[in-house]
């Protein structure tokens, strides 16, 4: 490997081209970056709406959005801005249109490049040949790759690895604290303000797509023990109509009292404020989704409740974490730092389909049987550690 390790690049654009959580895993490697390069001005390039996870960073100089469909004119309009105004980019997902952008904006680019698991069957074989040949032309284009690995290499390590060209010895990278930067807070509206009386727990049950969910008759056990217990409860969505309806349908199964003690702020804050909100919890219970990474990047107890995903990929960052890994692949229970993964029963499990039916709106039969009992253990666990 060729070492750029004299290189001062002067403009450096970092491409983030998908969801909020893609986003907020990005910040660890822009804080050593900025280590590496004190004196250089930063750009960010992402998807409308996606960038509030950026909100306040100290390091980013400027954000760039895109629509995640553009336009012809869009495309040219963008092109023209970016066209060869940077020293280097960092496409941090493996997609084309993010090597393209880098492309354009760029006199070196590094970048993330796709992969597809481990198979023995005929089909697999024909994924990863195709793979090869899309991977082909972005190793061309650029000075250095780091190749996916679902299974065992942490997100937050890929996108460090990135910066591997750039140092005389690349295991300095792994040898500070790591951590996640969260978007610096907004004030909550006076009217949430107000109904929280005394210490809660944020829960976010609501997934981007089904397969992640955890069973409603789970969250009601559970959020009627944290009433119980003395908590008010917060849920916490997405203003998605899907996340929306979840919400309420849990709502639906509280018995009036229990109700009482649970305030709903679905779609009513900004990203920025539910920081705010995280920040001030006791702790955070919720599914594998952006927001789970958020409380763990505002340093309260988290519990995630981990299905086909594989933690070790894109299990919640521990900050402050020294090293490569934080996580195995598959156990019941694992805490490390302030995040506590939880995973369901079965051999299968993480199996990194959608669900037992390999599909968005598939169930997952690993969340169905993590019962509620494991989540208080859990949280019981991490309140007497505080």
């Amino acid at each position: 490997m060729t070492r750029f390790s004299s290189f001062k690049p002067k403009k450096v654009l970092f491409i983030a081209t998908r969801q909020i959580g893609d986003v907020l895993v990005t910040t660890p490697l822009i804080s050593k970056a900025r280590e590496l390069w004190p004196d250089a001005e930063f750009h960010f390039l992402g998807y409308k709406g996606k960038l509030d996870m950026l909100k306040g960073n100290p390091d980013i100089a400027q954000l760039i959005e895109t629509s995640d469909r553009p336009s012809l004119g869009e495309y040219l309009s963008l092109f023209n801005r970016l066209f060869q105004r940077y020293d280097l980019a960092f496409v941090t997902q493996p997609s084309d249109r993010a090597y393209l952008y880098g492309l354009v904006a760029a006199f070196r680019r590094v970048g993330v490049l796709g992969g597809h698991p481990q198979g023995k069957d005929t089909q697999d074989q024909a994924k990863r040949d195709k793979t090869q040949k899309q991977n082909a032309w972005k190793k061309w284009i650029s000075i250095h790759t780091v190749g996916v690995d679902y299974f065992s290499q942490h997100v937050i390590t890929e996108k460090l690895r990135l910066l591997e060209v750039f140092f005389k010895n690349p295991e300095a990278l792994f040898s500070k604290p790591i951590s996640v930067t969260p978007p610096v807070g907004e004030a909550l509206t006076p009217v949430i303000t107000n109904e929280l009386t005394q210490p809660y727990v944020v829960i976010h049950p609501g997934p981007l797509t089904a397969y992640k969910r955890w069973p409603l008759a789970h969250w009601q056990q559970l959020i009627t023990w944290l009433v119980q217990r003395g908590f008010q409860v917060v849920l916490s969505a997405s203003p998605a109509k899907q996340d929306l309806a979840l919400n309420q349908d849990i709502l639906s199964l509280l018995d009036e009292s229990v109700q009482k003690q649970v305030l709903d702020s679905a779609g009513r804050l900004s990203l920025p404020q539910a920081g705010s909100l995280l920040r001030g919890a006791a702790l955070y219970v919720g599914v594998d989704t952006s927001i789970t990474h958020l409380a763990a990047a505002c340093n309260i107890p988290t519990i995630a409740l981990f299905g086909a995903t594989p933690p070790t990929n894109f299990g919640p960052w521990p900050n402050g974490f020294i090293g490569k890994q934080p996580y195995q692949l598959r156990a019941r229970s694992q805490t490390v730092g302030n995040v506590t993964i939880l995973q369901g029963p079965g051999a299968c499990v993480p199996c990194r389909q959608a669900g037992c039916l390999d599909r968005a709106d598939s169930h997952s039969e690993c969340l169905d049987l993590l019962e509620p009992n494991q989540v208080i253990q859990a949280i019981e666990q991490a309140l007497n550690q505080q």
